[in-house]
């Protein structure tokens, strides 16, 4: 039975990427945008990176690829958690929430099925984007391949969490995209960035050490560009610390906030 319904659960993931594919073939225009702005990104951080001259190295490293996989690690978890958010959004403007809430996929695998296709997105223009920026403007690399495998799971799990709490705002007060938006503009001043933490006023330095993904872009800064190392395994502890905290919560907030608004009758409200 659980081998029948993973199968299910596959075929399903499989269908909804492939009429995402086509849907973005079409599209040549979007295509060609999202493929401008990354690299108009990366020419600005390379002329900043030499403006600001070679000696200024946070956390060691040449400031261009701090800023490259800051940068590029912090969009792809952003726009993860978008993704979830957007499904909702997306569903309540066509009027069409409530009809999928009562299919026979349950919501929240529902919730994560349509939002396979933004993840998937997102992390291949990651890949793109370093692997361009490393390509045009070479440095050095000593790459832990566990480390970064290990944190890229645990920090995607962590968006994933947070995706689905705010699609379970969305659902029940409809603020969803103003508290997601409240904590990106956050965290891309408390996480490090642009800039490494430890420049942070000591209050503020503080707070950003309860951020996840403060130690996500630490962590894979340090996977990719330092190797292995008892900072590394630091941070990933922090991290699996912070996914068994905060994804059985925004799951269970999630649950319950489906069954709330089927109780009030408010899942068709916008």
């Amino acid at each position: 039975m659980a081998r029948k319904t993973g199968k299910r659960m596959v075929a399903k993931a499989v269908a909804v990427l492939q009429k995402d594919l086509l849907t973005a073939v079409r599209s040549r225009n979007g295509l060609l945008l999202s493929a401008f702005a990354p690299a108009a990104q990366l020419l600005t951080f390379f002329y900043l990176s030499r403006a600001v001259g070679p000696q200024f190295r946070p956390e060691g490293l040449p400031y261009f690829t701090f800023l490259l996989v800051g940068t590029g690690f912090y969009i792809f978890l952003l726009a993860s958690m978008h993704g979830f958010l957007n499904v909702i959004q997306e569903s309540q403007q066509n009027g069409t929430l409530e009809v999928l809430m009562i299919t026979s996929t349950s919501p929240l695998a529902l919730l994560c099925l349509a939002a396979l296709s933004a993840c998937a997105t997102a992390f291949l223009q990651f890949v793109f984007y370093v692997a361009a920026g490393l390509c045009l403007f070479p440095a050095n690399l000593r790459i832990s391949l566990f480390g970064a495998s290990a944190v890229l799971a645990l920090s995607v799990l962590i968006a994933i969490s947070s995706g689905i709490f705010a699609a379970g705002l969305q659902i029940s007060i409809q603020k969803g995209s103003a508290v997601l938006w409240l904590f990106g503009s956050s965290a891309w001043v408390l996480a490090g960035t642009l800039f490494p933490v430890g420049t942070l006023p000591a209050p503020v330095r503080m707070l950003s050490q309860w951020l996840p993904l403060t130690h996500s872009l630490a962590g894979m800064r340090l996977a990719m560009l330092a190797g292995a190392g008892p900072e590394l395994n630091r941070e990933m502890g922090i991290l699996l610390l912070s996914v068994v905290a905060v994804l059985p919560a925004s799951l269970a907030f999630f649950s319950w906030t489906v069954r709330r608004a089927r109780q009030l009758g408010t899942l068709s409200s916008y």
